[in-house]
């Protein structure tokens, strides 16, 4: 049996340190600061990881050098990086963007266009796939173009008009199909970017009988009438409104045969009881983590541990309440967080350095990483029991029957425990502040 051991630990300065673990023989019990994994108990499938190709985090990455371009595609897209497999992709212009657009301002489509797209997102996303050609792709749009909308702008609000539910599926379809000319295919499509929400950015509001008024009888029929394969998803917005949400849709509006899963985001706090809520009761349906970010911190150091275990916690819960995927928020920002069209700024896992050519890696790359670089797409999640609320603990079993531990500790004590599984025990301990994986090879 191998066993590998992770340990990310700022203040002893150590990031992704290596080391090789002894097990031992259980021969006797062992009652004392016990975390129990049971791979014999498994629960929900993980898609992957991964952040967004926003327009921000693509005009971020071409001002890199080209060989720094190389290193960006490295740290996030392979296993010498942290792994992303599934990434989000907006449908025109969201708050990071630099200027606001839809791909079409005529009510026939006559004039429909990526062209914006092929400058400010396709050049990341290309690049991405060349080195890793599985990432699966979510789609997101944040308005539908103002001319469909009762209050004609991509900002503030305003409602998808019904007259133009056809058009808009139609919309969404050349969207599809367009970026499949140019090689890329979208597996995953939400109606609309957090649609409980007013922004001063591009928004738009759906009820839950609007938002399932279209996705039944324009959205779906054309995805089926046109062959397209990519799974639809419904809400996209904050945990704490997730179950009712779903409730009101798959149940009341009848929308469960027409939708693969539910989108959701993380900003009004943990709600994990909601996401297991939601499995007990839609078993069959995905739950799928799409945006999650922290507030811009410049480069403090408290910030950046407090970002990064914000993250972690985020994960953790989310994953050991049936989440099959988490997607962050921007893959690289600049120095001021942006760019952004409405002053919106926040932090990234990577962001730009000074000199405009290169990047750092904030603490939260690392965090993320602990669980994206070593649980593989189509893992399991796996049972486990621990000994101390302080210790946060995520198991899983991956494809290749290698175990994935996660401990995360946002506290200021430093724990012993003996992780037990099968006949064997590791006797270890997790620092205060500190996050470990291990991968356990039989």
């Amino acid at each position: 049996m191998e066993i590998l051991k992770f340990e990310t630990n700022k203040k002893r300065n150590l990031f992704f340190s290596k080391s090789n673990i002894s097990p031992k023989k259980k021969d006797k019990n062992i009652e004392y600061k016990v975390i129990n994994v049971y791979p014999e108990i498994k629960y929900q499938t993980i898609l992957g990881f991964g952040g967004a190709f926003t327009e921000a985090s693509n005009l971020n990455y071409l001002n890199l050098s080209t060989d720094t371009k190389q290193s960006f595609i490295k740290d996030y897209f392979t296993e010498d990086g942290i792994s992303y497999s599934i990434c989000r992709v907006p449908i025109g212009s969201t708050d990071f963007s630099e200027k606001s657009y839809s791909y079409a301002k005529k009510k026939d489509l006559s004039d429909f266009s990526i062209d914006e797209d092929k400058h400010t997102l396709l050049p990341l996303i290309k690049d991405a796939l060349l080195k890793n050609p599985n990432i699966a792709l979510l789609a997101s749009p944040w308005s539908p173009p103002k001319f469909m909308k009762t209050n004609k702008m991509l900002s503030l609000g305003g409602r998808l008009l019904p007259k133009y539910y056809d058009l808009y599926a139609e919309y969404l379809l050349k969207y599809i199909l367009a970026y499949k000319q140019e090689g890329i295919n979208i597996n995953y499509i939400t109606v609309q970017n957090e649609p409980n929400a007013t922004q001063i950015w591009e928004s738009c509001l759906f009820t839950e009988k609007e938002e399932s008024l279209f996705i039944k009888e324009h959205l779906f029929p054309i995805f089926k009438k046109n062959d397209i394969k990519t799974k639809i998803l419904f809400y996209d917005h904050n945990k704490d409104y997730l179950y009712n949400r779903a409730k009101k849709e798959l149940i009341e509006e009848n929308l469960s045969g027409y939708v693969d899963g539910i989108a959701y985001h993380y900003y009004t706090g943990d709600h994990f009881e909601n996401l297991e809520l939601f499995n007990k009761a839609f078993s069959d349906k995905l739950l799928i983590h799409t945006e999650g970010c922290t507030g811009y911190s410049s480069f403090k150091e408290q910030d950046d541990l407090n970002n990064a275990e914000i993250y972690a916690h985020d994960i953790m819960g989310d994953l050991n309440h049936f989440s099959n995927g988490y997607i962050d928020w921007n893959l690289m920002l600049d120095k001021k967080g942006g760019p952004n069209h409405v002053k919106n700024y926040c932090d990234s896992p990577i962001m730009r350095k000074d000199d405009d050519k290169s990047y750092v890696k904030k603490l939260a790359y690392y965090y993320i990483g602990h669980f994206s670089k070593f649980i593989k797409p189509n893992a399991k999640r796996i049972a486990n029991s621990r000994y101390n609320a302080n210790i946060e603990v995520g198991s899983f079993e991956n494809p290749d029957g290698s175990i994935i531990i996660v401990l995360f500790n946002r506290s200021g004590n430093q724990y012993q425990y003996n992780i037990l599984m099968d006949d064997m025990y590791i006797h270890d301990n997790l620092d205060s502040h500190a996050i470990i994986t291990y991968i356990i090879r039989k």
